[in-house]
This record gives C-alpha cells, structure tokens and sequence, in this order.
C-alpha cells in the first residue's frame, strides 16, 4: 500500500509540476504536504511570469507542464511588459487571483489516477548504500520508492521573522517542516545552507485613497484576443482588473532609517543571504540613498477579496514601524494592514550536490527542485520541479536526461547556472543570464521545446501537429513575403507617409518589413494578404509575429546560430565519469578543486565553472583525446 514508484514532497509551484509530469508518464506517484489546502499557494506575489520568467511559463508549456494553463485560467489582469523594445525582453506577466489558482492547481493533481495526496511531513529518508529507497513521516510510517523528489520551499527548518520577533514558520500561517528532514539531509552529507526571503504587508483596499494612485491597466484586448502564456487553443477571456502605482516619500525613509537598529537583518539575527533582484524595502534605502522615491504598487490579490498586495514594499521590521511607513505612503495614510510584512529564513541544499538531470550525486534516485536548490521565485521552481518529474522517469526507465540546454531554452540556462556557479544567494532568471536570448524568446518556445515534451512523452499529440502546422505555415508566410512585390505608387506612398516612411523604389514585403517602423499591419494595408491555411486567430497572429521578427532580426538571429554552434563543440566533447583529476599534475589546484567539487559532464560545462582556468580546460582536453585514441 505504501509502495510508489515516485515521492515528491512539497506542494508548491516545484511541487506540482514535479508530481503531475511523474504521475503522467507512468509513475505511481505520492505528493506530501503539510497542509493540503496550500497545494498551489502563491505565498508572496500573486502573479506569474515578467521579465525572462515569462520565457520560463511558456517553456513549461511547451514541454507538457500546467503553469501556463493555471495563469491562463485565474488570470485578473494580463500585461506585456517591455513591449517598446526587441523581442528578446518582452514579457507577459499574469495578475493571479490566488484563491482561484491554489483551487485548481489542487483540482489539477486530484484529476491525475496515478497521483496520491498525503498531508503529512516528511522527516526522514531512507537511503541503502547510496540509494534512496523511500521517506518516513513524522508517525513513524514509511513510504518506498526508488525515486524521490524534495521540493520544500522555505518550510525547510523556515523561521519568520517581524523586527526582533521570530517564530518557527514556512510563510505566516504554515507550518515549519523543522522534524528533521534538514539534519537528516546534513547527516548524508549535503551543503545546507540559510537563504532568506521576504513579502509585504497585505491591505485593505476599501482604506485606500485611489485617487492619489496612478492607474495601470492591464494590454489592450485588440480583436477579443489577450496575449496568454499556454500555446493551447481555446484560452479563457476574463474580466481585467487595474493595478495602481504609488511610491516612496522621504518621510517614508526617514521611517526606516530610524528603525534599522530594530531590523533583524541590521542586527544580525538573519544570517541567510537574501535575493538581490529583490530587496526589501530597508534595503533599497540603505543601498540606493541617492534616490528619492521608490516605485510600490498596489495588487489585487483576488475577485472575491478586498484583501490587496503592496508590491516591492517587503520588509522584517517591527509591525508598529510598518504602520508608520505604510501611511507614509500617497494614498495609504489611513491604510489597515490585514497581514504585516515579515523575512523567512529557511534550509537550502548548494546545488553543486546536482547533476544536471537535478539528481543529487551522492544519493541516486534522489532529486532536488524549486527554493531547495537556492532559487527565488515561482516560476524558477516550477520549471525545475518538471525537469525532476521528467527525469525521474528517464532514471527508472535508465533513458538519458531531458535535453534542456543553454543554446535551446531558459530552463536549460537556469540549471546549468545552478549546477556550474557556486550561487550564495537566492537565484532569480533575468533575461541578461542568457548569451542567446535572441534565439530563446518567450514567443518561440513551443517551435523550441514541444518535439523534446512529445519525445518525452508530456507533449499531447494534438500540441505537437499545431506546433508542426504552425511551422510549415510562417515557412510559407516568409516566402510569400519574398515574393510580394510592393508597387511604387500613389496609393503605397500616401499608406507609408502616414508612418513616417516612404517608397522610392519597388520593393517586396520582406524588405520593407525589415525596417524598424513597418510591421505586419501596414503590410497588409498595402494589399499583402496572409497563407490561408488556418481559421485559428491565435494561431494566426503567432504566424505574423514569428515571420515578423524572423525577417527583422535575421542578421542578428544568424550570428546567435553561429555562436550556439561554435559553443556546441565543447558542450558535445564528453568527460569521462571515472576521470582522476588527483593524477592530472598539469592543471592548477584551484581548477582541480573545482572539477572534483562539480564533476562537469562536458568541456563546455567545465569551462563555465567560475574558476576554472581556460588553459587548464585545454590540457583537459589533450587528455581527453589521447585517452580516446588510446581506447581505440
């Protein structure tokens, strides 16, 4: 009864997107919780996605993961950010309704047959000669299972604190996971380490003055169709709702400055490394006291609630302080504080412990997902959490790891950063971690990925014949352009003045296309008329927009292709598992000590280990040759 074929533990974004690609593929799968009302909480922001996490959502999609379709689904506002500049940056961020989104991410595993939800905790694992072997709670009960993956968030021995107040805690109102899976981990040998986060105080809206907010709507709904994050047909038109900006005065810093003595983080009560991205308010004063003011926006947290989110005002200081700074605020002077602001402090695991399949080296079948491994932020988790779930199959079927690599998506980047950076705080994706962040665009992620989810049996068939359809109609879209001639006369000319543009010489749709102010929609003023292959309007803007920004960016677009294939050269030169390093006399112990400490698969992995010297990685290469030759 208690036999399974994989146990996650944990809940969370990692959580669920772990337990449902296992449940999925075959795997009789158990999920633990501490609380099986919190399956899918959105603890701090309620929202998804933004800058390069957007690029993550809709990688998840496009392998067969649930993220996009629970933002898709519980959206309240839907907003792209970046949307003046280059494609590489933009970003869609979801507003959630996190009542909605906790309710059907719960729905979601409850639907799946091979899944099971326990409420229980997790305190021990068991492990025979390196091997794990399955779980025990805190009755004494034990579950078995030759693959296990711990997704704990900051439950993991989590503390919370409030100015000098601290109390054992995941996130205000959850349980701390402190019964010993923390000692457990460090007895097997495992880097644990304190990281810290934070969120702000929640507010009664009926208590704000809106009328001293700026307002900020969600994207212009052009045609009945908002931008979404699933690549899936038929997503749910919703009701948006605004959010609204106010910002920081200097009364607000004077507030802080003159509490910082009663800041756990000042007093040295936190030792845990906070994120940087994403500072708590006390911070920002301390760190940026050149600027004046500092950008807080105020968030529905729901339809039904008039509960709302004080976006970048976290902090840990005294709850009589946070009144004071949060009336300090235009348009919040008489604001009631329904939930204060607080720090949590909790376990990580380094995870340099990784191989990039995300399973510890020194414990196989054993794999770590989400703020366990030191990253901040939803979507981070959830992304790993597939990846785990993903290769849990491949380990028990003994298949090869999911291909997610750095020249192919986010994820692949996200990963090989965890697993290659000795990171000492938490890690949060930017779009300026990825050197090939042209290629890897959040509106090409299902062209990417969806053949490695049908590979690996996540992506449905129906996703994968419209991703292919979708291929073969922006192949032809860019040949019809090609061949599109635009007439140099009165009529062409009078269309381009109106844009600022204008025609000297006939020219074809592709060409004009390639300048800055044209897009699709002055090329169809000028009579150009699109492949019809498709009725789907979804589909069909996809198609403008990727045959757009193929023929805009190609220059660029080609030397990124060059630069991935240059760079695959060392990622495709193997290092063998069972290389010595202690008997290379040629390397420098400094790269030594790092090679051993990460064990890196490739030549283009180990090059990219801070440390390591590159001269050094050349004898390692020498080495790797005559050793081929010598086998042959």
């Amino acid at each position: 009864m208690n036999k399974f074929d994989c146990i996650v533990v944990g809940a969370g974004h990692a959580g669920i997107e772990a337990a449902i690609s296992a449940s999925r593929l075959g795997l009789k799968t158990l999920l633990t919780t501490l609380n099986i009302d919190y399956i899918g909480l959105m603890p701090c922001n309620p929202a998804i996605g933004g800058p390069a996490k957007s690029n993550l959502v809709r990688e998840i999609d496009a392998l067969g993961g649930v993220m996009a379709e629970l933002a898709d689904s519980t959206y309240m506002q839907l907003k792209t950010l970046n949307s003046s500049k280059g494609p590489a940056v933009r970003a869609l961020r979801a507003q959630s309704d996190k009542k909605e989104y906790r309710y059907l991410a719960r729905k979601f595993c409850e639907q799946e047959q091979n899944l099971t939800i326990k409420q229980i905790e997790v305190i021990d694992l068991i492990v025979e000669e390196n091997e794990i072997k399955g779980v025990k709670d805190e009755l004494g009960i034990e579950y078995f299972a030759p693959t296990v993956i711990l997704t704990t968030g900051t439950s993991l021995d989590g503390k919370i604190y409030i100015g000098l107040k601290s109390f054992p805690a995941g996130r205000l109102g959850e349980r701390s996971a402190n019964g010993g899976l923390s000692n457990c981990l460090k007895n097997l040998g495992f880097n644990v380490r304190k990281l810290k986060t934070g969120t702000p105080a929640r507010i009664d809206s009926r208590t704000i003055d809106y009328s001293k907010l700026e307002l900020h709507p969600g994207d212009e709904i052009i045609d009945g169709m908002p931008r979404f994050f699933s690549y899936k047909p038929n997503r749910p038109i919703r009701e948006q709702f605004p959010c609204y900006l106010t910002k920081t005065t200097e009364k607000t810093h004077e507030i802080i400055r003159a509490n910082l003595c009663n800041s756990p983080l000042y007093r040295g009560l936190i030792t845990g490394v906070g994120p940087r991205y994403c500072p708590s308010i006390e911070d920002k004063v301390v760190r940026f006291a050149h600027n004046p003011s500092h950008h807080i926006f105020i968030e529905p947290e729901g339809r039904d609630t008039y509960e709302v989110y004080i976006q970048g005002f976290s902090t840990s200081l005294p709850i009589k302080a946070q009144f004071e700074m949060i009336h300090s605020l235009p348009g919040l002077e008489n604001a009631s504080i329904i939930k204060p602001a607080y720090a949590v402090e909790y376990d990580s695991v380094c995870a340099l412990e990784l191989d990039y399949g995300l399973m510890t080296k020194k414990i196989k079948g054993l794999f770590l997902a989400g703020q366990i491994n030191g990253t901040s932020g939803y979507e981070e988790a959830a992304a790993q959490g597939l990846v785990a779930g993903i290769n849990a199959k491949n380990y028990l079927d003994k298949k090869d790891y999911i291909e997610l690599t750095r020249s192919n998506s986010y994820i692949g980047t996200l990963i090989d950063d965890l697993i290659t950076k000795d990171i000492d705080e938490p890690y949060r994706m930017l779009t300026s971690r990825s050197e090939y962040r042209l290629i890897l665009r959040q509106d090409n992620a299902d062209l990417r990925l969806s053949e490695i989810g049908y590979k690996n049996g996540l992506t449905k068939e129906e996703d994968i014949l419209r991703k292919r359809l979708k291929e073969n109609i922006i192949e032809e879209e860019i040949e019809k352009l090609q061949s599109f001639k635009i007439a140099l006369n009165d009529k062409n000319k009078e269309i381009l003045a109106k844009y600022q543009e204008n025609l000297e010489l006939g020219t074809n749709a592709f060409n004009l296309l390639k300048r800055p102010n044209i897009d699709f929609k002055i090329i169809k003023e000028l009579g150009y008329k699109q492949t019809n292959k498709t009725n789907d309007k979804y589909l069909i803007r996809d198609i403008e927009e990727q045959a757009e920004i193929l023929i805009k960016y190609d220059g660029y677009i080609k030397r990124q292709i060059t630069q991935i294939e240059n760079q695959s050269k060392t990622d495709n030169i193997k290092i063998p598992d069972d290389i010595n390093y202690d008997e290379i006399k040629q390397i420098s112990t400094e790269s030594k000590d790092k090679l051993k400490k990460i064990r890196p698969k490739t030549i283009g992995q180990a090059l990219r280990i801070g440390g390591v010297k590159p001269a050094d990685v050349s004898v390692l290469m020498v080495l790797i040759e005559q050793h081929r030759i010598k086998k042959q």
